[in-house]
Parts: C-alpha cells; sequence; structure tokens
C-alpha cells in the first residue's frame, strides 16, 4: 500500500518519505521537514496514536491525514482529537486521497500566507492601527509621530472613508495623555442648539428639555483629546464661541455666565475645503488658522493602490474573528479587481467589500463572484490589456526563455488578428498556452508543482490544462 501512495503522489509531483512505523517516520521528521503525514493506525513499533501523541508536541507540526478500517471509526474521532486534520476508510479511493492531499496543503499554504501577510500588516502597525507603505502613509505617520509628544490643535482632512478618524485616535493613543479620555463628536449630527449644548454644556431650564445640568464635550475631554468630525458644519453664529473655548481652553455653558477651564488636545477634522468655506462667508477666518495648526491630509485610497493588499489582509483577519471562521485567501483575479478599482467610498467602502465577502460565502477563498457587480468588473475592457502573447502569461524569465527555445514558429499575426475568425483566435490562443505549459514543464524538470509557481497557476489548474492539452 506504501509503495502504490508513492507511485501515486509523486506523479502528482509530489516528493514522498517513506516509514513503516511511528518510530521510523519521527526519524524521517528528525532528518527533513514534512507538510504532511498520511498514516495508518495500527502499526508494529509504534502505532498510528502514540504517533499522534509525539507529534502533538513538536513544534513544528505536519498536517496528518489518518487511514482507518470500518471497525476503529471510534478510533478516527480520537485521532481528530489529537490533531489529525482529516482521515479516510479504508478502502479508499485512491483519487479522492490525493484530492485530500492537495486540500490539506492548499490550507497549510494558506496558514503560511496569513501567517506572513499577518506578520507584514503588524510590521506596517507603526501608528496604532495605521496601515499602510506606500510613500503618502509615510508621511502621515511622520507627522503623526511629532504632533503626537505635543498638545498642538491638528485639523485632519481628506474624504470620507479615508480614516480622519483612526488618525485621531493613533494620535491619541500614542501621546503622553492616552489615559485620558478620548471624545468623539460629529458637528453635522445636531441642530445649532443641540450642538451648542452639546460642545459646551448647559443648565437645567436653558432650553425646552434641558431638565438636568449636562457638561459638554469640551469639559468631558479634559485631560485627554477631543475629536470633533465636520468641524466645518458648525453653525456660524456658533463659531465666535467655539473660537474663544479654543483660544482660552474655557467654556461656558447655556444658562449660565461663569465659565469653565479645560485642558485637553483637540483634533478636528472635514472633508471639506474649509478655505472654499471661508471664501464664501461660511466659516470664520481666524478660527481656520486656528484648527489648522498642524494639517494631516490623509490620501484617497485609489492614491495609494500599493496598500490595497496590506488593508484587505487586515480585514480578513478582523473579520475571520468576527465570524469565527478561518481567515480566507483571495484569488489574484479577485485581487486584481480590488487593487484596480478606484474606491470611492474609500477604506470604509474595502472593509464593506471583505465583510460582504464573508457574509455571503463559506467557500475558503475570496473569489470574484464573492464581489459586488462594479467591483467585479473593475478592469473595463478599455483599461484591459489585450490577450496576452505567451511570453506575457508569466513573470518568470526562465519560462519565457525555455519558451522562446522550444517553441515552433509563432502563429502568424493574421490569424490572430482582429479581424480572423474567432474560432482561428481561440485556437491560436490554446496552442500558445499549450506551448507556455510544455515550456514551463520543461523548465521546471518535469516537476508540475514547480512548473504551477512559475506559471502563477494552482495544482488544480495545471493538471486541468495537461489533461486538456494531453501533455504527459
Amino acid at each position: 500500500m506504501v509503495r502504490t501512495l508513492v507511485r501515486i503522489l509523486e506523479r502528482r509531483g509530489f516528493e514522498v518519505a517513506v516509514a513503516s512505523n511511528g518510530r521510523e517516520a519521527l526519524a524521517v521528521l528528525d532528518e527533513e521537514p514534512v507538510d504532511l503525514v498520511i498514516t495508518d493506525l495500527n502499526m508494529p513499533v509504534m502505532d498510528g496514536m502514540s504517533l499522534l501523541r509525539e507529534l502533538r508536541e513538536r513544534t513544528s507540526k505536519p498536517s496528518i491525514i489518518v487511514l482507518t478500517g470500518y471497525g476503529t471509526i471510534q478510533s478516527a474521532v480520537e485521532a481528530m482529537r489529537l490533531g489529525a486534520a482529516d482521515y479516510l476508510i479504508k478502502p479508499y479511493d485512491t483519487d479522492e486521497l490525493v484530492r485530500r492531499v492537495e486540500r490539506e496543503l492548499e490550507v497549510r499554504d494558506l496558514r503560511r500566507e496569513v501567517a506572513h501577510l499577518k506578520r507584514e500588516v503588524e510590521r506596517h502597525h507603526r501608528y496604532g492601527s495605521l496601515i499602510g507603505d506606500s510613500p503618502a502613509m509615510q508621511e502621515v505617520y511622520r507627522i503623526v509621530a511629532a504632533v503626537s509628544q505635543n498638545k498642538s490643535t491638528v485639523l485632519i482632512t481628506g474624504a470620507s472613508g479615508t480614516g480622519k478618524e483612526l488618525v485621531a485616535r493613533t494620535i491619541h493613543q500614542r501621546s503622553p495623555w492616552s489615559r485620558g479620555p478620548f471624545v468623539a463628536v460629529n458637528c453635522g449630527a445636531f441642530s445649532e442648539t443641540l450642538l451648542d449644548s452639546q460642545l459646551f454644556g448647559h443648565r437645567r431650564g436653558s432650553f425646552t428639555g434641558a431638565v438636568a445640568d449636562q457638561e459638554g464635550v469640551f469639559q468631558a475631554a479634559s485631560g485627554g483629546t477631543l475629536f470633533l468630525d465636520e468641524v466645518s458644519e458648525i453653525p456660524l453664529v456658533l463659531q465666535a464661541k467655539f473660537l474663544r473655548a479654543i483660544q482660552e481652553r474655557e467654556v461656558t455653558p447655556l444658562g449660565t455666565t461663569r465659565p469653565i477651564k479645560v485642558d485637553l488636545r483637540l483634533v478636528a477634522a472635514t472633508n471639506r475645503d474649509l478655505r472654499d468655506r471661508v471664501r464664501g462667508g461660511e466659516f470664520r477666518e481666524d478660527l481656520f488658522y486656528r484648527l489648522n495648526i498642524v494639517n494631516i491630509d490623509l490620501p484617497q485610497l485609489s492614491a495609494r493602490r500599493q496598500d490595497i493588499a496590506l488593508l484587505v489582509a487586515h480585514f480578513i483577519d478582523e473579520f475571520a474573528r468576527a465570524y469565527a471562521v478561518a481567515p480566507k485567501q483571495v484569488s489574484p483575479e479577485a485581487l486584481e479587481r480590488l487593487t484596480a478599482y478606484d474606491w470611492p467610498g474609500n477604506i470604509r467602502e474595502l472593509q464593506n467589500a471583505i465583510e460582504r465577502a464573508f457574509a455571503i460565502s463559506s467557500a475558503p477563498t475570496i473569489d470574484v463572484a464573492d464581489l459586488e457587480p462594479a467591483l467585479a468588473g473593475a478592469l473595463s475592457p478599455a483599461a484591459s490589456p489585450s490577450p496576452p502573447r505567451p511570453a506575457e502569461v508569466t513573470a518568470g524569465g526562465e519560462v519565457i526563455d525555455a519558451l522562446q527555445r522550444s517553441a515552433p514558429p509563432p502563429v502568424d499575426s493574421g490569424v490572430i488578428g482582429q479581424d480572423a475568425p474567432l474560432i482561428d483566435q481561440v485556437m491560436a490562443l490554446d496552442e500558445a498556452e499549450r506551448r507556455l505549459i510544455a515550456a514551463a514543464l520543461k523548465q521546471a524538470g518535469g516537476n508540475k508543482n514547480e512548473a504551477a509557481r512559475l506559471l502563477r497557476i494552482d495544482r488544480q489548474r495545471l493538471y486541468r490544462k495537461l489533461e486538456k492539452y494531453e501533455i504527459h
């Protein structure tokens, strides 16, 4: 049985080591790294259960598939409890075994990739939860690092969804006053009277409905940070009182004339152009300059596309925990769409897109079908490249060189031109794909795993192509 499995797995491109019992298996594992173990339960010297217990104690743990007879299904359940990833009942179908092996190795690769991406995300968590390695974000990090150590007033500008509150929280968390409160309020969410009360507080009876004294957010944030979102929406009649509160660090609640001292850092944010508001007479110029001591302008997500993969990895980890499921992988095609899309809703829209993929699909991979139609079609025909020549299908220079050396003369350009019949174009592209796969296999010395890596496709897709083109 072992010899048969070795032949089957090696034909599929796997490297296989052999052991006749658990003790020999441990010796093999001491000598070389192994990704997956297929083990019977009933073996001499050391049985499968003992092997599982030994493997459970090791730092580097391979995935395990257990083979068991009909009479020992209870043992298979016990094996799963000890860490086996899967089991098959004998007699088993060899194709099914190969599928299980491929699936477990894909899951293992996914875990490695997620761990790598998490390390990358953590490496870029230089300032709280801010994520990104683009030059624009590096400039944001530089300013945040500087202003975090003082109490300068900060104005954060940027489109909706770019993460203005997240930046404000990061400034607070990295400051010496991080143990104080962080109080956030949206200035556009209240009427004039309610905003006056919300900001500065009120005394009982100062207006209809004021049945008790209430402190405002300036008082509530004393000793910490006050974040005022959509500061551009403060009514003009309140701006003078707001300016005095900032300048004097004191507030006068509605219904009283006695000012109250406050000690806080002010961070304001807006998605509007305050200079335009000043020119239009809707915002006081002196208030603008008082707020705009330090400006942090957040870029749109479409201006920092190189950060999208990191943000996707972060949100996958976030929603995997929220949904209590394993982290998902992202197919290359889906990531291409995510990167190409313009994201008018910025980071918030990207976050929603990843949550949608978790909500509608239990598959281990986020594919194009899991994305919103607007995202799925992010690569418009005008922006999409024309059908690639064989040398453009992969970035592997070795494969291209091998193709050029081994390929027959190229198909006449007239055959694959725009005016050629569609069937001729398809046949020409199929022939180009067949030659490319053959060249990749030659370059990889017949190793299908390596050929798949060079072609940047998964093993299953390569096997389907090999069958389609009858390449042996």
